[in-house]
């Protein structure tokens, strides 16, 4: 492999045991995971669990090892793991010869054509380890599996050709309805999986009709001192992407006619300078991770291809991109605003324009007939169909008689909500979450206002009209919550919801923002004070012995993490004083378990991105480092092979059996506090 420590799996800052490694990490359906500490421990799988099989064997002077999935033949020794934040690289050894395996994929967030390429890498090297030179047969099959979601691999076709400068072999159903379901623990059962190589590599690749599998074999020669290496392009085409509005579209990628041969061409061409900038920005990464400390850094790299997988990038009819999420283990929701919120530090710090297009969809739709009410939106639509909100949705006697229940199964299709008139009527109040929403996109907004001014003017005009409607709603019904879902929709409904008064406060004080950056001085004025006075209001009645209580009516001892609050530091705005702050981290060392600190005083679990948050209202940065020491622990000790999940229990290494969350982008709130660093010495 090349002559620097990272390509031969070592670095100064990487991640080993994690409950499930990252493989293949392009979007929601096109994920592969191990859920292993050994690549051989188990069959390769989707982040929803199904097994997707990859397997990989290495024919050493005619003796056949195994070393990816599970089969017959002996398992390689795997010596080494090192995960970083775009790299996933494995290390073996067996009868002299040390076999290297990087599953790389550019998730590079300021490029976003290659950004959206449905393409990742598979780099290998082998070389002598005993001074004798070895020939070495190294193969990868990729089963059809990965080309349908029920298992019907009988049904796949396939075959392989040879363009200029390449090898390409592809696979997929015979009988496709694409887009054909929406839901959440499922995958994909339509499009085609490809494999490419370049024609100066020694590497075959074809369609095995009998098995029903795609097959990549290199011949490799293991000789002492240097590695020779192979790369291999891995693909996948959904020819359609997201059903948006009324029409199907495609990936961000083809948004102009590209077609995937261009697109394998062009990864297969810029290999190189792709790992090189790859490199660069890992660097640059880890060293602003590591200003907070190494534990601090390893949970970011945890949480960086996750968090970015989760979501698809396509764009609308005028070209502009629109980063849609998938709302993972939890509903399948797709662009969901609650979700957006604690992801969006990831996105501020490397490309806010993947904020805008988190939003634009929800803009959309809250500006249609349908949706009738002074507050923002849940989500769009349930994933891969953006054509309205599902959350909350209730049958109404005499109208639509479309489905079961709120909880529908997944594969069912919701109708076009987006084109419905007013009187549909077909949203359940109780099951809303108006002051959560209304704060988090105000929220949102103004922290892009305040990373830029300019660009963000031209946004206003269009929007300021939703954003008076949604401030109103806040300064009517914010200051002391009636019995509302939050975000943590989990707990139910939860009667004055201090959290949640906090968050009104700072959509207010956002709202100011946003005013004062379209240049309306003598209202932003008005609502600065009328958010100083709404946070003096709440924190009073908040205040319990010598912290903030849980809700305005608990007991005095009561307790919750205050996350809303990071926005006042992040803003500047000064709302609470340093008691306020200095009191909560206080009662948050108190509150720690082994695994970090409850969301709240009357449950033991805890939800990682919400930790982070309220680890960073500690002005010193110590408690971000201690805490991600306890979030580190819980993933290098849990015992649920999973994609990172942000909510588990904080007394052992459980996943919380509430609802198995796993594979959520909430994981970019990890990077608030270098968000809140970027946004405080600006």
């Amino acid at each position: 492999m090349e002559q620097n420590s990272r390509k031969e799996g070592i670095r100064r800052i990487a991640l080993g045991r994690l409950p499930a490694v990252p493989l293949i990490t392009c979007d929601p359906y096109f994920s592969l995971w191990s859920g292993s500490d050994c690549l051989t421990g188990t069959d390769a799988m989707h982040w929803t669990g199904r097994r997707k099989r990859v397997a990989g064997t290495a024919r050493i002077d005619g003796r056949e090892y195994r070393f990816m999935g599970l089969g017959e033949a002996e398992a390689m020794e795997q010596t080494a793991l090192s995960v970083t934040a775009l790299h996933s690289v494995y290390r073996f050894q067996d009868a002299g010869v040390e076999l290297a395996v990087d599953f790389w994929t550019p998730l590079l967030l300021e490029d976003l054509d290659i950004l959206s390429r449905p393409c990742s890498y598979v780099d290998m090297a082998v070389r002598s380890m005993d001074g004798k030179s070895h020939m070495v047969e190294v193969v990868l099959e990729f089963d059809g599996e990965l080309c349908c979601d029920k298992g019907q691999t009988g049904k796949i076709g396939g075959g392989c050709y040879a363009p200029a400068d390449s090898r390409i072999a592809w696979m997929g159903l015979r009988e496709q309805s694409p887009l054909g379901y929406s839901g959440d623990s499922v995958t994909i059962d339509w499009g085609y999986l490809y494999l490419a190589a370049a024609e100066a590599e020694p590497l075959e690749v074809v369609y095995a009709q009998d098995a029903h599998s795609l097959r990549a074999k290199a011949q490799l020669q293991a000789k002492p001192g240097s590695w020779e290496k192979v790369s291999l392009v891995a693909a996948y085409d959904d020819i359609a992407s997201i059903q948006y509005f009324g029409r199907m579209l495609p990936g961000y990628w083809a948004r102009n006619g590209k077609n995937i041969h261009d697109m394998i061409s062009e990864a297969l061409e810029e290999h190189d300078s792709l790992l090189r900038r790859c490199e660069a920005f890992e660097t640059a990464m880890e060293r602003d991770a590591m200003e907070f400390g190494p534990s601090y850094t390893k949970i970011c790299i945890a949480a960086y291809r996750q968090s970015i997988a989760a979501h698809k990038l396509i764009a609308d009819e005028d070209g502009n991109p629109v980063f849609i999420s998938k709302e993972c283990h939890s509903n399948g929701c797709a662009a969901t605003v609650d979700v957006t919120y604690p992801s969006a530090p990831l996105f501020f710090l490397y490309n806010p324009e993947l904020v805008r297009g988190m939003m634009r969809p929800v803009f959309r739709f809250a500006k249609l007939p349908i949706w009738n009410f002074d507050f923002a939106p849940h989500d769009a639509g349930r994933y891969p169909h953006v054509t309205g909100q599902v959350y909350g949705y209730r049958q109404k006697p005499g109208s639509i008689q479309y489905l079961e229940g709120e909880a529908e199964p997944d594969g069912h299709r919701y109708p076009m909500l987006w084109q419905m008139p007013t009187c549909a009527d077909i949203y359940d109040l109780r099951y809303q979450m108006p002051i959560e929403e209304c704060g988090n996109m105000l929220i949102l907004e103004a922290a892009l206002a305040r990373l830029d001014s300019e660009r963000a003017k031209e946004e206003l005009q269009q929007q300021l009209p939703l954003f008076e409607t949604w401030a109103e709603y806040l300064l009517q019904n914010g200051a002391n919550p009636g019995q509302q879902l939050c975000t943590d929709d989990y707990a139910g409904h939860i009667d004055h919801n201090i959290n949640l008064a906090m968050k009104a406060v700072m959509g207010v004080e956002a709202y100011a923002i946003l005013l004062e950056t379209a240049q309306r001085t003598d209202q932003a004025d008005l609502f600065h004070e009328k958010a100083r006075e709404m946070a003096r209001d709440v924190y009073t009645r908040a205040l319990g012995t010598d912290h903030t209580k849980f809700t305005f009516d608990a007991e005095e001892e009561s307790w919750s993490l205050k996350y809303n609050a990071v926005w006042d530091l992040a803003f500047g705005t000064k709302l609470w004083d340093e008691d306020f702050y200095q009191q909560e981290i206080a009662l948050y060392h108190r509150k720690r378990n082994a695994y970090g600190v409850p969301l709240y005083s009357i449950e033991s679990y805890t939800k990682s991105d919400w930790m982070i948050w309220a680890a960073s209202l500690d002005g010193t940065g110590r408690t971000v480092e201690e805490f991600s020491g306890d979030i580190l622990r819980f993933l290098e000790e849990s015992p649920d092979r999973v994609p990172f999940t942000d909510w588990y229990m904080t007394e052992e290494a459980r996943q919380c059996p509430l609802c198995s969350f796993q594979n959520r982008t909430v994981q970019g709130a990890m990077f608030m506090p270098l968000l809140l660093k970027r946004m405080t010495t600006r």
